[in-house]
C-alpha cells in the first residue's frame, strides 16, 4: 500500500502555522525506538518470592500444627481458661519438648535474622523479635524444671508468639509476590517458537534464540516473540496485556510492536529491535522487583522505630529489675523483667509499613499503575498541582476530522466522501482520520492513486480528477483557500483543501483529539482541590483552545521539551508540590524534577527510568487512581503504626510494673494475648486495602460522587 507523503504532523516551528508545517513536511514520522537497560535475570524473576512464601507457608502450618498440643497441655494456660489436664506423668513435658521443637525450627528465620543485626551491629526487628522468644524460650524451661516461678511458664505465649510471627511473615511475602503476580504472568505470554525468516527459508527457533536484526514471520492470531518493527503487512494488534486497552491497534509497516502481544487478523513480517531482557516485557518485569526491593520514607521509619524499641525494651528491662530488686521482691524482678521483654515483640510494628505498602503495590499493579518507586506513591497525597503534558496525554496524539466545510454548488457529504475515496489506499495517520470519518457513508471508488512530495494526493472518482493537499497543491492549481480555515489554522487545526478537476470543492480541518476521559480527570482533579496545568510546544491560540475546553487553571505553551524541567521547577519554586504526567516522549527531565513523576502509556519508553509511576494506559483518570491509592495507604499506615507503637508504649510500662503502688500490674498472659492481638489487628487493617476498587471510572465516579454502573466501590477507612 502507498504511504502518503503529504500528511505528516509536526509541532510548528520557526513561525509556521500547524497547516502550513503538516502540508509541507513530507519526510516520515520517526516515533523512536525503545530502550531498555538491560538486567539481570535474578533481578527481573520473582522465584525467590515464590520460595519464600512456600517455605513459610509450610512453616507455618507445621507450627500451628505443634503449638495446638503445647497449648492444650500447657499448665497455665489450662489454670487461664479453668479445665483439668490428664494426671499422667507425661503431660507436663508436652509443652516443653514441643516448645522446643518450635523455638529451634519455627523461631530459626527470626534467630539468624538477629544473628545478622549483631554483625551488622543494626540492632532492629529480627533481633527484639529474637530477645522475646529467647527470653520465653528460658524462662519457661527454668519454670518447667522448678528453678523459676511457674508463673514464668511462657511456653504457650512462645508457641503463639512463633505461630503469628509466622502468619504475618507468611502474609507479607504473599503479598510481595501477588503485587507481581498479574505482570509475571506476562512471560507466559511468549510464544513457544518464533518462525524466523534465514535467506528465504523459514526456520522455526525459540524465541530466547532470535537476535537483533532477524527477520521474523507472526501468523494470524499469534503471538509476537520479540518487540521489532513491522516490514511487511498491516494488522489489528491486541496489545491489552501491556496497555490495559481492549481495542487492538492498527500496526503497518514502520510501526513498533511490542513481544507478548497478539497479531489479530493478519500476518505480520518484522524485524527483530529487542530480545531479552531488553524487551519491554523484560521491563515491565523489572519495574516490578525494583517496586519491590525499593524502601519508602515510612518503611525506613519502622525500621527505625523497631531499632528504637529495641534499646526502649532493654532499657525498660534493666530499670525493671532494679527497681523491684530494690523493693525487695528479687522474684518479682525476674517475672516483671522477663515480661517486658516477651511483650516488647515488634512484629505488629514491622507489620505497619511493609504490609500496607506490599498491598498497595499489589493494588496498584491489578489497577494497571506500576509503582517504580514506593516514595512516589506515599508522596502523590500532598500532590497539589498536576502538570500534564497535552499531546498523547490529555490528547490522543492522533488526528481526527473536526471541520468540514464545502464551497458553492457542493456539500459537507459529497467533500467529505470524496476525500476519503482518494485517501482509501494511503496509511498516513490524517488519510486514516478522513477516511474513518466518512465511515457508514457512500464512498465512491477511486483509481490510479498518486502521491507528490510536499503536494498531496490525487486519484480519479468517477472521471473527475480529485486531489486532497495542503497550501502546495492549492499553489499548484493558482487556487485560493476558502473562508473559516485561517480560524481553524489559528485553533490548531491541519487544513486539507479538496479540488476537483482543478476546482476547490470544499475543506477539511484536522485536529488533534481531547481524550473524553481528560474532561472528567480535570473535573475530579478540582474537586479534590488540586490545580491542573498543561504544558505543550504548541502555540499559545492551540494550547488556550485545548485548556478552555477542559476548564485546565494554566498553561504553558510553545515550550520546547528541553524546557519542560524548567516550567516544572518554577511550579515548585512557587511553594507548589507537582506531579508531572508525561506521555514519555521527551518528557523525561520533567518527570524527574517533578515531585511524582508519572509516565502514562504502557510504560514501554525510554522515560519510565525517570517516572516513579507507570501508567499501563493512556488513561489521564488513572491519576485520580494513584491519588486515591495513596491517601488510602497513607491512612493505613497511620493507623497501623500508631496501633503498634502505641501498643508497645503502653504495655511495655504496664508490664514493668509502673502502677504497682496503686495496685494494678498487667497480668503476663494479658500482655502477650495483647502482643498477639496487635499483631492481628495489624495484618487484617491492612488487608482492607484490597476492597479499593482502582479502576479509573471507578476512582473518578468516586471523586465526582457519582456511581460507576460497573462499580461496587468499597470504602476503606
Amino acid at each position: 500500500m502507498p504511504s502518503h507523503p503529504d500528511h505528516h504532523i509536526d509541532q510548528p516551528t520557526d513561525g509556521a502555522s500547524p497547516a502550513d508545517q503538516a502540508a509541507m513536511n513530507h519526510a516520515d514520522t520517526d516515533h523512536g525506538s525503545m530502550d531498555h537497560t538491560s538486567m539481570d535475570h535474578g533481578a527481573m524473576g520473582h522465584a525467590g518470592h515464590g520460595d519464600h512464601v512456600a517455605r513459610f507457608r509450610q512453616l507455618f502450618w507445621l507450627m500451628l500444627v505443634l503449638a495446638v498440643p503445647v497449648v492444650v497441655f500447657n499448665g497455665m494456660f489450662s489454670m487461664l481458661l479453668g479445665y483439668e489436664l490428664p494426671n499422667a506423668a507425661w503431660v507436663v513435658w508436652v509443652s516443653p519438648l514441643l516448645g522446643t521443637v518450635m523455638y529451634v525450627w519455627g523461631g530459626r528465620p527470626f534467630l539468624t535474622g538477629a544473628v545478622a543485626e549483631l554483625r551488622q551491629r543494626s540492632p532492629g526487628m529480627m533481633l527484639l523479635i529474637a530477645l522475646a522468644i529467647t527470653v520465653a524460650f528460658l524462662s519457661s524451661w527454668g519454670a518447667s524444671l522448678g528453678i523459676l516461678a511457674m508463673e514464668l511458664d511462657f511456653w504457650w505465649e512462645l508457641a503463639l508468639l512463633i505461630v503469628i510471627m509466622l502468619l504475618g511473615h507468611w502474609i507479607e511475602m504473599r503479598s510481595l509476590a501477588q503485587s507481581s503476580s498479574a505482570l509475571e504472568s506476562l512471560a507466559a505470554l511468549l510464544p513457544d517458537g518464533a518462525e524466523r525468516v534465514d535467506d528465504g527459508t523459514v526456520t522455526l527457533v525459540a524465541p530466547a534464540d532470535l537476535e537483533v536484526g532477524d527477520l521474523v514471520i507472526v501468523r494470524p492470531g499469534a503471538r509476537i516473540p520479540a518487540d521489532g518493527q513491522v516490514t511487511e503487512g498491516t494488522a489489528d494488534v491486541d496489545e491489552s496485556m501491556i496497555t490495559g486497552e481492549s481495542r487492538p491497534v492498527r500496526r503497518g509497516p514502520g510501526a513498533a510492536v511490542v513481544a507478548g502481544t497478539v497479531a489479530t487478523d493478519t500476518a505480520l513480517r518484522l524485524r527483530v529491535t529487542a530480545v531479552g531482557d531488553d524487551t519491554a516485557l523484560a521491563g515491565i518485569r523489572r519495574l516490578v522487583a525494583e517496586a519491590q526491593a525499593s524502601s519508602s520514607r515510612a518503611q525506613r521509619l519502622a525500621d527505625r522505630a523497631a531499632g528504637w524499641l529495641f534499646w526502649f525494651a532493654l532499657g525498660v528491662g534493666l530499670l525493671t529489675a532494679i527497681a523491684w530488686t530494690l523493693l525487695g521482691s528479687p522474684e518479682d524482678a525476674v517475672m516483671r523483667t522477663i515480661t517486658v521483654l516477651v511483650i516488647a515483640c515488634p512484629h505488629a510494628l514491622g507489620l505497619a509499613i511493609p504490609l500496607v505498602v506490599s498491598i498497595a503495590t499489589e493494588r496498584a499493579a491489578r489497577g494497571g499503575v506500576l509503582v517504580t518507586d514506593r516514595l512516589a506513591l506515599e508522596s502523590m497525597r500532598t500532590v497539589d498541582t498536576v502538570l500534564f503534558d497535552k499531546t498523547g496525554t490529555l490528547t490522543r496524539g492522533e488526528p481526527v476530522v473536526s471541520h468540514v466545510h464545502a464551497a458553492a454548488g457542493h456539500t459537507e457529504e459529497d467533500v467529505l466522501a470524496l476525500a476519503a475515496a482518494v485517501e482509501a489506499d494511503s496509511e498516513h495517520p490524517l488519510a486514516t482520520a478522513i477516511v474513518a470519518a466518512a465511515r457508514g457513508r457512500s464512498v465512491p471508488a477511486a483509481t490510479g492513486f498518486r502521491a507528490a512530495t510536499a503536494v498531496g494526493v490525487s486519484a480519479t472518482v468517477a472521471g473527475h480528477e480529485v486531489a486532497v493537499g495542503g497550501p502546495s497543491l492549492l499553489s499548484r492549481h493558482h487556487a485560493e483557500p476558502l473562508e473559516h480555515t485561517d480560524a481553524w489554522a489559528a485553533e490548531g487545526a491541519i487544513v486539507l483543501h479538496v479540488l476537483q478537476d482543478g476546482r476547490v470543492i470544499g475543506a477539511i480541518g484536522l485536529a488533534d483529539e481531547v481524550r473524553p476521559e481528560s474532561t472528567e480527570a480535570v473535573a475530579a482533579l478540582h474537586a479534590l482541590g488540586i490545580a491542573v496545568v498543561m504544558i505543550t510546544g504548541d502555540a499559545e491560540a492551540v494550547a488556550h483552545n485545548v485548556a478552555a475546553q477542559l476548564g485546565i487553571d494554566r498553561v504553558f505553551a510553545g515550550v520546547h521539551p528541553d524546557r519542560k524541567a524548567a516550567a516544572v521547577v518554577q511550579l515548585q519554586q512557587e511553594g507548589h508540590r507537582v506531579a508531572m504526567v508525561g506521555d514519555g516522549v521527551n518528557d523525561a527531565p520533567a518527570l524527574a524534577q517533578a515531585d511524582v513523576g508519572i509516565a502514562i502509556g504502557a510504560g514501554t519508553d525510554v522515560a519510565i527510568a525517570s517516572a516513579g509511576v507507570i501508567l499501563a494506559s493512556d488513561d489521564p483518570r488513572s491519576v485520580l487512581s494513584v491519588i486515591e491509592l495513596s491517601r488510602a495507604s497513607y491512612r493505613k499506615m497511620t493507623q497501623n503504626l500508631w496501633w503498634a507503637a502505641g501498643y508497645n508504649l503502653l504495655a511495655v510500662p504496664l508490664a514493668a510494673g509502673v502502677l504497682a503502688p496503686i495496685g494494678f500490674v498487667l497480668p503476663m498472659e494479658v500482655g502477650a494475648l495483647l502482643m498477639s492481638a496487635s499483631t492481628v489487628v495489624v495484618a487484617v487493617n491492612a488487608q482492607l486495602l484490597r476492597r479499593l476498587d482502582l479502576r479509573p471510572e471507578v476512582s473518578t465516579a468516586r471523586v465526582l460522587g457519582a456511581r460507576h454502573p460497573d462499580a461496587t466501590p468499597t470504602p476503606v477507612s
